[in-house]
């Protein structure tokens, strides 16, 4: 893909935006096409009678509805991992050291998958995030799935907008799920994370959670194409996820009064954006850190706006 070859990262090499391909032969297409007829009308059903639902039932109930809508295309194994834990000993791990009520999960963006796996397991409130503003939009759980294949926001909505500190007070009982980076990869790269990270309190834990799919051509870098997904999750007989949870960090960079604790460090500031100073962006890049090591990928320089220029590109190019 020469073609694209502006939008690769200058320091690693890699196109985020890129979609992923997998192999196929004659005989696996054909039995791919057996599967997808079987599955995507059952897929479809469920769907439709599974999302008016979910706002009334029970959390339990929810995870467990949920649970069965993931087994339709396949995905019966997930490989869950704690940063720095040994296999075998998750079950002995203190109750913070995983996503719990008054956390927050900062997760990388690949999939509409990635929203079904954490609101299975963890049933969070999900917001979504923009780049260069701390402000945050409370969403749904299918806001966040279709949001995977949209256009990625180059800016925030000027109306409904909060804080993570503020939806913290109000559902002191739930976890608050993420995504930092705004919009979509192939998984091969973390983006610029959104200043919204820096409005958690500090006695709030942020956990950076990486999910991986194989094989990895489920991700969605390109907005729109719904049948290329769909195709690829109910055609083929089983998918996994590799997830791996780094242990939480605390935002340290506020004092109790909302005033940085080193405001004579100089401002970070981009045409545009909201400045942060050089010790609240210390915690991005800790927790971009964070994801890009446990999904063992690269942290990008590559931005919304030059994602928003490759899909310009892609869609003259398949015209």
């Amino acid at each position: 893909m020469e073609k694209f070859s502006q939008f690769r990262d200058r320091g690693s090499g890699i196109s985020p935006f890129l979609p992923t391909s997998s192999p196929s032969s004659i005989p696996s297409t054909i039995f791919n096409t057996v599967i997808f007829t079987l599955r995507l009308p059952i897929f479809l059903a469920y769907s439709i009678l599974l999302f008016p639902l979910l706002p009334i039932l029970p959390g339990v109930a929810r995870k467990l509805l949920l649970w069965l809508y993931l087994a339709i295309p396949g995905i019966w194994w997930v490989d869950l991992q704690l940063d720095g834990v040994k296999r075998g000993s998750l079950s002995q791990q203190p109750r913070n050291r995983v996503p719990h009520p008054g956390s927050v999960i900062a997760a990388n963006f690949t999939s509409p998958i990635d929203a079904l796996y954490l609101a299975a397991v963890f049933d969070p409130i999900f917001v979504a995030s923009y780049p260069g503003t701390r402000k945050v939009r409370r969403i749904s759980l299918l806001q966040a799935i279709l949001a995977a294949l949209r256009p990625s926001p180059v800016s925030g909505p000027s109306e409904n907008l909060t804080d993570l500190r503020a939806l913290l007070r109000e559902y002191p009982e739930r976890v608050i799920a993420v995504f930092p980076e705004s919009g979509t990869t192939n998984g091969k790269g973390i983006l610029p994370l959104s200043p919204s990270l820096l409005t958690v309190p500090v006695d709030a834990q942020i956990f950076p959670v990486s999910l991986r799919y194989t094989p990895p051509d489920i991700t969605t870098p390109v907005p729109g194409v719904w049948g290329g997904f769909l195709w690829k999750l109910l055609g083929r007989p089983t998918h996994c996820i590799r997830v791996r949870i780094a242990e939480g960090m605390r935002n340290t960079t506020k004092a109790v009064n909302g005033v940085s604790a080193h405001a004579h460090e100089d401002l970070i500031r981009n045409p545009g954006e909201e400045s942060i100073t050089a010790e609240e962006q210390q915690l991005l890049d800790g927790v971009a850190e964070a994801l890009a090591r446990l999904g063992r990928a690269k942290r990008v320089g590559l931005t919304l706006k030059d994602k928003k220029a490759f899909v310009e590109a892609w869609g003259k190019r398949r015209r």
